[in-house]
Order: C-alpha cells, then sequence, then structure tokens
C-alpha cells in the first residue's frame, strides 16, 4: 500500500485477523511501522481485532510511550518495536495465540510441509524463541525474539502464541494465518498415525514462488477483507 495511511492498515489488518479466526479475547495485536520513524502503530490495549477502528490506534515511541491516540498500549509492544529496528525490510508484525500454533509448539517436533501452507515455514523449519513462555514487556525479550525470527517470515513462541513479520500488512497477516494452518495440519496428521511423506526441500522452494508470491498472499488477504465485510482500498498491491 503504497503512500497508505498505517492507521487505516492496522484496522485492515485486525479485522482480516478476527476473519481468519485468530482472535483471542482482547489480547494479540498487529503493529505497523510509522513511516515517519516514530515508533509503531498498535490498536489499544482492551479491544478485540473484530473491534478496532480508526479512534482504538495508537503510535507507540520505541520507549514504550504514546505518542499519538488515546487508550491504553499493548504491554508486548516490544515485539513490534525490537523486530521493526531488526528489520528494516518489514513494515507489518503480527502477535496471535492461535490454538494450533500453541499445541503444536508444545510437542517439540519438525513443522513438515503436508499442505500449501507448510511450505513457508519448512526446510528449514520454523524457528523457536526460546527465551521465555511469558510476556514480553522488554526491549531485550523483543530483541531475543527478533534474533530468533532472523529473516524468516514467522518464529513460534513456545507456551505462548506466534510473530509474523512481511514487508506490508497482507503478507504478514497471511503468514501469520498460514502458519496456524499448517499447524493444525500437522496436529491431525498425527492424530491419525505416524507421518509418512511431505514436501522436500526443493518442492518447498518451488511452491513457496509459485503458491504463496506476493499476488497470492495479497488475494489471501482480499478474501479475509471481504470475509469480515471490508472494503480493501484501491491501492492494496503487493510488495515486489
Amino acid at each position: 500500500m503504497s503512500g497508505a495511511d498505517p492507521v487505516a492498515e492496522v484496522v485492515l489488518a485486525h479485522r482480516a485477523l478476527a476473519a481468519a479466526g485468530l482472535s483471542d479475547l482482547v489480547w494479540g495485536h498487529v503493529g505497523v511501522r510509522d513511516p515517519d520513524g516514530r515508533g509503531v502503530w498498535l490498536k489499544a490495549a482492551g479491544w478485540g481485532f473484530e473491534e478496532v477502528a480508526a479512534d482504538r490506534v495508537v503510535l507507540v515511541s520505541d520507549g514504550g510511550e504514546v505518542l499519538v491516540g488515546t487508550g491504553p498500549r499493548h504491554v508486548e509492544y516490544p515485539i513490534h518495536t525490537e523486530v521493526l529496528r531488526a528489520r528494516p525490510d518489514v513494515r507489518a508484525v503480527v502477535h496471535t495465540h492461535g490454538e494450533a500454533v500453541t499445541a503444536f509448539a508444545a510437542l517439540g517436533v519438525p513443522l513438515r510441509a503436508l499442505s500449501h501452507d507448510g511450505v513457508l515455514f519448512s526446510e528449514p523449519d520454523v524457528p523457536r524463541f526460546g527465551g521465555t513462555g511469558g510476556l514480553i514487556r522488554t526491549p531485550a525479550l523483543g530483541a531475543s525474539v527478533a534474533g530468533a525470527l532472523g529473516a524468516t517470515p514467522a518464529v513460534l513462541l513456545p507456551r505462548h502464541g506466534l510473530v509474523a513479520a512481511g514487508p506490508d500488512i497482507a503478507a504478514a497477516v497471511m503468514y501469520a494465518v498460514l502458519l496456524e494452518r499448517a499447524c493444525r495440519v500437522q496436529l491431525t496428521a498425527m492424530a491419525a498415525g505416524p507421518l509418512t511423506g511431505w514436501s522436500d526441500a526443493e518442492e518447498c522452494a518451488a511452491k513457496r514462488a509459485e503458491c504463496w508470491n506476493p499476488r497470492q498472499l495479497h488475494a489471501g488477504f482480499r478474501y479475509l477483507l471481504r470475509t469480515a465485510g471490508v472494503s480493501a482500498p484501491d491501492d492494496l498491491e503487493e510488495t515486489t
């Protein structure tokens, strides 16, 4: 979204996640980089994903001060500020507490590419953050999460949830949605019996390019917005 309003982007991202079933009452959040370098735009604490509107979005500085907007900020704002600090290629960061992600992370097994969704997080395996299962309340913990994420699209936070990061809101949201789906597929398969086959490194690479290029990620994001009853802006185009 070239020149897009970050407040509008925060609203759209939360509505899309709600449509995907990734709400957790009033917890979890999406952050969008401030174009003027002042920090990160987040929903104010206390609201569910489906409740986010422009007047429930705040600008939070790297030090945790609310610079614009009203309402309290989430205590886990360092997830966003530190990932954005470490990843200049990232515009949006998503933190959710998906049930499938949380259950899968407890198993300590590799995530296999059993479906199209899984190829984004296999070969190499999706990283895990081992620092704590508690809240990411400090810049030091946020920096550790960013370090575990590295250059990948998402990181599992065992006993907590996930963090996903992308060059735009569509990619970041879709990475969170697809990781949740990939974990759910594997949980279902493992409940039925031992895994016997999955995409190898070559097939994963090919499917990442074909199935999850920017155009496909944006198509999925637009679908979620339609499901949420929200119109996608005209300038919602894939990042290349």
